[in-house]
């Protein structure tokens, strides 16, 4: 475990908020030179802190309108069921989080949609019909806070 100090949760918070900014942006923001924040960047990154950086993407602009938390309960259990479904899930493209969780349910998917007839499509004919899959339960995005 990497020791961090108040400049690095400064840093971290800053790439939290925009993965994109140089240091020398980054170091400005936090009341360091661009060569300290250069480095301090690189040892949170070797310290495996940072694991990296990604684009975010406006799903809106993209043409995704709704947002839907599933819980997906497997009607077998099993090793081959789980890989099964695991495979399955991960190759449908508006599912954008796959989280294998404990609970009422075995996963948590984070399914993205133009909108609702778009998602009973793609619920109908892509999440009912993989390997295992037993109860669904579904949320629908109203907003996003933060």
């Amino acid at each position: 475990m990497i020791e961090l100090d108040e400049k690095d949760r400064a840093i971290l918070q800053a790439l939290k908020a925009d993965g994109g900014l140089k240091a020398g942006e980054v170091g400005k923001m936090v009341g360091l030179t661009q060569p300290a924040t250069w480095r301090r960047i690189r040892r949170l990154q070797e310290g495996g802190v940072i694991l990296g950086r990604r684009v975010r993407l406006n799903r809106v602009a993209l043409g995704f309108e709704v947002v839907v938390y599933l819980g997906v309960k497997l009607a077998a259990k099993g090793r081959a069921s789980l890989e099964d479904f695991e495979r399955a899930v991960c190759a449908i493209p508006e599912v954008q989080l796959v989280q294998h969780v404990l609970g009422v349910y075995d996963y948590r998917l984070k399914v993205v949609a133009r909108d609702l007839s778009d998602f009973e499509r793609i619920l109908r004919r892509r999440i009912m019909t993989l390997p295992g899959v037993g109860e669904v339960e579904s949320n629908v995005m109203l907003s996003e806070i933060g």
